[in-house]
């Protein structure tokens, strides 16, 4: 059963999470997310024990309950320019300040964060799996990124980005191997990791 609060229900909490930071090609996506004082999901979660379509339902749910939400993308360009823990951190960072109302207090999903925000944070491990407003935000940033990569591969199906949505599965990294890199790829990133084999 996920916490409600991590301090109390007096205080405005924001939960902020991530997705695609593994990725080899595309943006990077974070999410924040204030849920209502009182807020009841039976099948909220971390967005990694869920089904897609579970998923889904669940940000209807929040998008229809939330006091406030956002979502940012940062591009790979910027993640080869910056690093892929400093985008995350922008990204978290930016989806916060979109927010149509303050939070007074952030929940952090991981060990690390780095702000130039005005706003005290918590960094929780797995915090996804702990806490209502770092799972919804979980769920938002992981559903509005499998989106956007569902339908750049329209554009480049070699890659089988609807599938793998840009992580470094074997498939694609010989499509990288075979047909060469995309504008979406991050090309800072070791894109053909250990893959050594030949291609049949």
């Amino acid at each position: 059963m996920l916490l409600p609060y991590f301090q109390s229900p007096d205080i405005l909490e924001c939960g902020c999470d991530e997705a695609g930071r593994g990725c080899l090609a595309g943006p990077v996506v974070a999410a924040a997310v204030i849920l209502p004082k009182g807020f009841e999901s039976e099948i909220l979660n971390d967005s990694k024990q869920l089904s897609e379509k579970t998923r889904l339902l669940l940000r209807k749910e929040i998008e229809e309950n939330a006091l406030a939400y956002a979502v940012c993308f940062i591009s790979n360009e910027e993640i080869d320019k910056i690093n892929i823990l400093n985008a995350s951190f922008k990204a978290m960072s930016e989806a916060v300040k979109q927010l149509k109302i303050k939070p007074e207090l952030l929940l952090i999903d991981g060990n690390r964060f780095r702000t130039d925000l005005d706003i005290p944070y918590n960094c929780i491990i797995k915090g996804d799996a702990k806490y209502q407003s770092i799972a919804a935000a979980s769920i938002l940033a992981k559903t509005y990124r499998d989106e956007y990569m569902e339908n750049l591969a329209k554009e480049y199906p070699q890659y089988d980005w609807q599938k793998n949505k840009g992580y470094p599965t074997k498939a694609h990294r010989r499509a990288i191997l075979q047909n060469g890199t995309t504008p979406h790829h991050r090309l800072t990133f070791n894109l053909l990791g250990q893959l050594l084999l030949p291609l049949f």
